[in-house]
């Protein structure tokens, strides 16, 4: 099994360029996007050749190097350079606005800004470039954290409905939800999937099956409207998923139709699970409801593969994410444990012990 995939996000140093695997292709063609300026890695996000929360985040990382390259290409002075470059650290923040993960990124390259503001602008770039690849890595040892800490959860024999993809395309290497799944999986227990389809961006059916029939995980594909009778019959144990940005209170913003499954859960008594890094866990909100929802492009949609589903004067709804309640969610699950309820107290302790690790 190859657990840790880490090929959908490069940064080449000698050509100064971020590859990207185009997620919006998959999995019929495996093709890179490359970005050699920081218009081009904000375009990659907003148009989803690069998604998920944490992936957001490392991506962002090395967009930000190729932002500081940019100024020092435009400027050698010290203060201009830095004035210039927290304009395009600030450009870079507000490319999507629903994953906290791609403002921790850039505050995280801020703050080496700030803290370096004297140095050369050439040294500023080398250490941007330092903490991007450290950012990558460190997200890929989480993530493995975040697996071993979910695996216990799982029971031998056990099927997990995922809804998106929370894998290793969605982080920098291994995943959170499926992490769990993989986390499971190497502590010896039988694991098989049902993965929701995911509309309308089909990142379950595109995505998830992709990476886990790669991996040789039992998956089987279902579309979003079976969830309910699924349960019903007794095939799902368990729901696992990710997360875009969790409220200090627990309340938890994932892929549209989340909250949907948690219902559904909470209805026939089966654990939801939710598993994140706790950069996805965004304190300054008392609670999800001030999470902001990203509205995306109709032609999601209503067009499938380019071709039109729906009349074209036809209205459409198409929000990106949906908000569970921290009531409905069994364990949010983070690379320091497994946080139970109540949250607003067991995440004040998970930062606590987060920041003495």
């Amino acid at each position: 099994m190859n657990a840790v995939f880490t090929d959908h996000i490069r940064f080449d140093k000698e050509a100064w360029q971020l590859q990207l695997l185009d997620q919006r292709k998959l999995p019929s063609h495996e093709e890179y996007v490359i970005c050699s300026t920081l218009r081009q890695a904000i375009s990659a996000i907003q148009n989803m050749v690069v998604r998920g929360a944490p992936a957001i985040g490392v991506t962002a990382g090395f967009a930000a190097v190729l932002a500081a390259r940019e100024v020092l290409a435009e400027t050698q002075d010290s203060q201009l350079f830095t004035t210039t470059l927290e304009n395009r650290l600030h450009e870079l923040s507000q490319a999507r606005p629903t994953a906290v993960n791609l403002s921790w990124a850039v505050n995280r390259l801020r703050r080496v800004l700030r803290q370096h503001q004297d140095e050369p602008p050439k040294k500023i770039l080398e250490l941007f470039l330092d903490e991007a690849l450290n950012m990558q890595a460190e997200d890929i040892r989480i993530c493995q954290s975040i697996g071993a800490n979910g695996g216990s959860l799982l029971n031998d024999g056990d099927c997990v409905l995922t809804h998106c993809n929370a894998g290793a395309l969605a982080t920098a290497g291994f995943g959170t939800a499926l992490g769990v799944i993989r986390g499971a999986i190497a502590q010896g227990k039988k694991i098989s999937v049902i993965a929701d389809e995911t509309r309308p961006f089909l990142q379950g059916a595109r995505l998830t099956c992709w990476e886990l029939a790669r991996d040789q995980i039992p998956v089987t594909l279902a579309c979003d409207n079976a969830c309910a009778l699924l349960m019903q019959q007794g095939r799902i144990q368990c729901v696992v998923v990710g997360a875009d940005r969790i409220a200090a209170n627990g309340d938890t913003a994932n892929k549209i139709g989340t909250f949907g499954c948690a219902l559904l859960a909470k209805h026939f008594s089966i654990p939801f699970y939710v598993a994140a890094p706790l950069s996805t866990i965004d304190l300054s909100l008392t609670d999800g409801s001030a999470i902001p929802i990203e509205e995306r492009p109709a032609e999601e949609v209503s067009h499938i593969f380019g071709q039109p589903i729906t009349p074209s004067d036809v209205a459409v709804f198409n929000y990106a994410f949906d908000v569970t309640k921290a009531e409905l969610i069994s364990a949010i699950i983070t690379e320091v444990g497994v946080l139970r309820p109540p949250y607003a107290s067991s995440i004040a302790w998970a930062f606590t012990k987060g920041l003495l690790q």
